[in-house]
């Protein structure tokens, strides 16, 4: 499944505006062109600098939305174009104008150097420190030499998810790390936890996603629901959705040529 929409954890009754630094609006992007665009350059956009503490205009704005929209708003910053300023909400960011009158929901675009600001700082906002990552909670599968990683998230009902696993099957010298999860059907938490539930686990989880055998039936406490507070801790509300060493985070079931490519620069 694709990534959520810039707008999703926004009220429905607001209209979606978007805003481009150019007439050119064929260089709107998806989430994956996106992030393959902007780790395909090493040149970086302009971005907000955060404050230690927020000056008098973020934090009238900050009070604003809160009081009169009712957002939960995680930071405010003053960004470099257009005299416009982000507001974080969640995962996602708009943008709006010194006094909180108006505002943006949408993507803006460099014209000059062809960069999606809004995905560029998203993705920014988006990146861990993969060691953080509680990896005990994880179904693991050591490939090769197993010496590069990659965390996912997963449905056990996510057909894209299926077809990513596939993918990594071609791949060798990888450890994969799957969290599953378990929001797209009502039995994809029984299948997630029989999973993990299994003795062997990996067999099971393999079984499942490449084979079609489904996982016979047990059930534990602990990994599934750890691993379910994890994704509504990180944002994750699409699968698959993939984290790399680098911390950075993909949404979306990638070709084998554009994930080997990730990989390499890893390397």
């Amino acid at each position: 499944m694709s990534a959520p929409s810039t707008a999703s954890a926004l009220p429905r009754y607001f209209l979606c505006t978007l805003l481009c630094l150019s007439s050119g609006l064929g260089w709107a992007q998806s989430p994956t062109q996106a992030n393959a665009a902007s780790n395909a350059t090493n040149e970086r956009a302009p971005t907000p600098t955060p404050a230690v503490t927020l000056g008098p205009v973020e934090a009238r704005l900050k009070k604003t939305f809160e009081e009169r929209d009712n957002f939960k708003v995680e930071s405010v910053i003053k960004t470099p174009y257009l005299g416009l300023y982000e507001v974080r909400v969640g995962n996602e960011i708009f943008y709006t104008d010194d006094k909180g009158e108006q505002f943006i929901i949408g993507e803006i675009i460099d014209a000059k150097r062809r960069v999606n600001l809004t995905q560029q700082r998203i993705a920014e906002l988006q990146r861990i420190k993969f060691s953080d990552l509680p990896l005990e909670l994880a179904v693991k599968n050591v490939r090769g030499n197993g010496k590069q990683v990659i965390a996912v998230f997963e449905d056990p009902n996510c057909g894209y998810c299926k077809r990513f696993q596939k993918t990594l099957s071609k791949l060798d010298n990888l450890t994969v790390y799957t969290f599953l999860i378990g929001i797209l059907a009502p039995d994809s938490r029984d299948k997630a936890q029989s999973i993990l539930c299994a003795k062997d686990r990996n067999k099971v989880h393999l079984a499942w996603m490449l084979d079609g055998t489904t996982p016979p039936a047990t059930k534990c406490e602990g990994a599934f629901t750890k691993s379910m507070e994890l994704a509504r801790k990180l944002g994750v509300e699409s699968t698959p959705t993939l984290y790399f060493a680098d911390g950075r985070r993909v949404a979306g079931a990638i070709p084998q040529n554009e994930l080997e490519k990730i990989l390499a620069e890893l390397k």
